[in-house]
């Protein structure tokens, strides 16, 4: 019996030993654990304090530089320099503007890491750090173009049209551009008037609002009368609208307002020493010589604004409204052959060259205005009227029978504009 307790007792004494070394061994396992996820989360702070930023954001503010902005929120005239060093080779921060979005990123504790400029709605520019330097570059902001077909019906004004789609004003701009050499949208929009588009609108996903982009293709029915666009190039590859026949929505002037042309006797000037007068003061037009009698043509379509005997020297003139806020002006002439308020056809005859008025011998004094201001002729960039060229016409066809077909069903918004109207009666 003492051996078997002996035993027993021996048995016990190593089975404690062995616990204990056991539990020394978890401990001490545990404790290496411990200090293992102590340094990995060591690790990971460190991590989060290099690599995480936490953007403030603000508009740019008018009156405001680059240095005077950054440096009211907190940001040392020092790095403010070293900033705009580094960013030269890509952009001037001289150059930002009132009104687009500017941030500065920080670390979780606080310290300066970035900046993030918006330069315009597809653009940003970073300047980040890179170790005790900073590094710049310019990158495109995320979008998705979507495609979009849309129609309306004028019931006050092509504006109101428009917004009643759900769609911005800025689409009725550029609907009006298209189409804007053949209708007037201030005097020639009529209740009834139906539109239809086929455009590209460009949706970003940082939370920006959507932008417009290509429209494809468009129509316009003005009082009956249908007009229709279709994207396509000119003969140079620049885009350019071109109705179903090719033909160029944008009707070029004819580049002399004399049926069969004429010596430039005077330029456009700011400041030419009148002949009569004995003065130095500006001529803003361009004297063409020519015997009296000589027919004068309207370089464009247009609205006779007025027609008759005009102070101030011009003698006998006539003022022709053009759409896109264009106006022309003949004067000298011996004879007028239009008449006030009435609609005249580029290159038709509105008067013959004389020499009523202040002027030494027979001329036209022509001028040309744009959105009110006097514009140098000779000087100016007129819109092309070139068709779609030969080469390109197969090309055409295609894109245009693609995109008239996509252009959506007037039924359809008819009726939901007839909806709305229901809709808003008492």
């Amino acid at each position: 019996m003492n051996r078997f307790r002996l035993i027993a007792v021996c048995l016990l004494a190593i089975a404690g030993v062995a616990a204990a070394g056991f539990s020394a061994y978890r401990l001490a396992e545990a404790q290496g654990q411990f200090s293992e996820q102590a340094r990995l989360s060591a690790l990971e702070a460190e991590q989060i304090r290099r690599t995480v930023l936490l953007f403030s954001e603000w508009v740019v503010p008018s009156g405001k530089t680059f240095s005077d902005f950054v440096n009211s929120r907190g940001v040392d005239p020092d790095t403010t320099f070293r900033i705009v060093q580094s960013t030269l080779p890509v952009y001037n921060l001289r150059m930002i503007r009132a009104g687009n979005r500017f941030a500065i990123g920080r670390s979780v504790l606080g310290e300066f890491r970035a900046i993030r400029y918006q330069i315009d709605p597809d653009r940003e520019l970073w300047v980040s750090t890179r170790g005790p330097d900073f590094q710049a570059e310019i990158k495109d902001i995320p979008s998705v173009t979507e495609e979009l077909s849309l129609g309306g019906e004028v019931r006050d004004n092509l504006f109101n049209a428009v917004t009643e789609t759900g769609e911005s004003p800025e689409l009725a701009l550029q609907l009006a551009d298209i189409f804007g050499w053949d209708v007037d949208f201030n005097t020639d929009t009529r209740i009834g008037d139906t539109f239809r588009l086929v455009l590209e609108k460009k949706r970003y996903l940082n939370g920006q609002a959507p932008r417009y982009g290509r429209v494809l293709a468009a129509e316009y029915v003005n009082a009956g009368q249908t007009y229709q666009a279709v994207l396509f190039k000119d003969p140079n590859g620049h885009p350019a609208y071109y109705a179903p026949d090719g033909k160029s929505l944008k009707k070029a002037f004819l580049r002399s307002p004399l049926v069969f042309g004429g010596r430039i006797s005077s330029h456009f000037s700011y400041s030419r020493f009148h002949p009569i007068l004995k003065i130095r003061r500006p001529h803003l037009g361009i004297d063409y010589a020519a015997p009296t009698g000589t027919p004068v043509q309207t370089i464009g379509d247009g609205t006779v604004e007025s027609a008759g005997y005009t102070n101030g020297g011009g003698g006998n003139a006539v003022r022709i409204r053009h759409t896109n806020g264009y106006e022309t002006l003949y004067m000298h002439l011996s004879r007028i052959l239009v008449r006030a308020g009435q609609r005249v056809a580029q290159g038709q005859r509105i008067g013959l060259v004389g020499r009523t008025g202040l002027a030494t011998g027979p001329h036209l004094d022509f001028r040309i205005l744009q959105n009110g201001s006097y514009r140098n002729f000779e000087r100016l960039r007129l819109p092309p009227a070139l068709p779609v060229a030969k080469r390109d016409l197969a090309e055409f066809e295609r894109t245009r029978d693609t995109w008239l077909a996509r252009l959506p069903d007037p039924t359809t918004f008819l009726a939901h504009a007839s909806a709305r109207t229901s809709g808003s009666r008492p």
